[in-house]
């Protein structure tokens, strides 16, 4: 899923690789995926596109940009994976929409469980979720302060848990059940804790935890377990994930536990990260 490390490389990327590209043919969804949304008929895209060229790309929270000339935007989220391809790459079987580019080269767009492809004729974009996104202020920006941080456990309710925190409701944008396994990893915080009853030192590690997890995925071009414009996988390694969990703990070796809880599967370990530590 595309989170913020994903979002940001995929974004530069773009920037760098589609930039005066222009859209020369639309194609359809070559076979029917019931859980990939478009804002509107995804058959009146080509009508929408043919024509307008790439100018820029920007990310923020879980959405992907990009601007094309006369304000249109198409607009990717969630689920949506962004693959470009050379001119004499050979075209994929399946796909949700691809767009071929004036120099032959195109851009395929591909949903696993989920994903929205959106195109905005006139750039304006009524979407709760992607408003959040863009609005927000990235954890990565040196004005997402620790004030802000504590905001967050001001408006929590008791029962709210770790993960519960970071990874829903898109209280943080960008911040998913993907990259919240290794920011509780490293600050040592069980994905079942209350964050009522996390001392200030402990949100001051969470704090630092989240800041540095995200900018070390970001730096290294997004996850391992998610590819980028070009089809690679991401140069950071998950320390938690659906790739490593049945290794042993890093840190002390322990199995680490796998779980289901709140949409999506946890992994933690049960010493380093133990629920009844007093924290």
């Amino acid at each position: 899923m595309l989170e913020l490390p994903e979002v940001l490389t995929l974004s530069k990327q773009a920037n760098y690789t589609l930039r005066g590209k222009t859209i020369t043919q639309v194609f359809n969804a070559t076979k029917p995926h019931k859980f990939t949304f478009y804002n509107s008929d995804p058959m009146e895209y080509g009508k929408l596109l043919v024509g307008k060229t790439i100018e820029s790309s920007q990310g923020y929270g879980m959405f992907v940009d990009f601007n094309l000339s006369d304000k249109t935007i198409i607009n990717i989220g969630d689920g949506v994976s962004a693959h470009f391809y050379n001119p004499d790459d050979k075209i994929p079987a399946n796909y949700q929409l691809l767009l071929t580019f004036d120099d032959n080269s195109f851009l395929v767009f591909t949903v696993a469980m989920y994903g929205f492809i959106n195109t905005f004729p006139d750039g304006t974009i009524d979407n709760k979720y992607y408003l959040l996104s863009k609005e927000s202020i990235s954890p990565l920006s040196n004005d997402y302060t620790p004030a802000l941080f504590d905001k967050l456990f001001a408006e929590a309710p008791k029962t709210l848990t770790a993960k519960a925190l970071l990874a829903t409701e898109q209280r943080i944008p960008g911040v998913g059940n993907g990259v919240v396994q290794d920011i509780l990893f490293n600050a040592r915080i069980h994905p079942k804790q209350k964050v009522l009853s996390l001392s200030d030192a402990k949100k001051e590690t969470l704090f630092k935890s989240l800041k540095e997890t995200i900018l070390k995925m970001t730096n290294e071009g997004g996850r391992d377990t998610q590819t980028d414009l070009f089809g690679n996988n991401g140069g950071y390694q998950t320390i938690l994930s659906a790739k490593t969990w049945k290794n042993p703990c890093p840190r002390c070796g322990s199995s680490i536990e796998k779980e289901a809880y709140l949409g999506g599967s946890v992994y933690y370990c049960p010493e380093c990260q133990n629920l009844h530590l007093h924290h």
